[in-house]
């Protein structure tokens, strides 16, 4: 059985974790060993996620099965268009692949903005990223190409967009 809840401050060690093991999965191919490392400790890093936690700029949700947490989605409105809610981050442990609960992360999304009348939803996703073909699955589609620098790195991305 699968509960969605809200995640807070005290479930970043959980959120760490399967950013952790699931970023080394993904992007051991895609992305240089220290490029992997620096992006892991800006984004993840206890006080990065605490600090988009405290100031509202992405909410998140946690899913967990019998196993305890499994994967997290987190989300928020774009500054520059509050009609527009951007997901930021969509992460499974790669072991529950498979299973939906990507799907069960963004169809609670969904819903929750559906409440809030918004009806458009976007995401990056890096440009060499199996999980492009998820989101298109789903029914996102390519909007534009963005390059995005972090630090002296840059994430090579697709902006996808979903009506709802």
């Amino acid at each position: 059985m699968t509960e969605v809840f809200e995640g807070n401050e005290g479930h970043i060690p959980s959120i760490v974790e399967i950013a952790e093991k699931t970023w080394r999965t993904t992007y051991t191919a895609i992305l240089s060993a220290d490029q992997l490392d620096y992006m892991l400790a800006a984004i993840y890093g206890t006080a990065a996620l605490t600090n988009v936690m405290r100031n509202g700029a992405q909410q998140f949700l946690l899913l967990k099965d019998d196993h305890g947490i499994q994967g997290f989605i987190s989300f928020g409105a774009r500054p520059e268009d509050p009609k527009v809610v951007k997901i930021h981050k969509l992460y499974v442990l790669p072991e529950n692949h498979g299973k939906g609960y990507g799907t069960i992360l963004i169809e609670e999304v969904k819903k929750r903005m559906r409440a809030k009348g918004i009806t458009t939803l976007d995401l990056n996703v890096n440009r060499y990223n199996p999980a492009q073909h998820f989101y298109r699955k789903l029914g996102f589609s390519v909007l534009r190409e963005e390059d995005v620098p972090i630090g002296q790195f840059w994430m090579n991305d697709y902006v996808m967009r979903l009506e709802i």
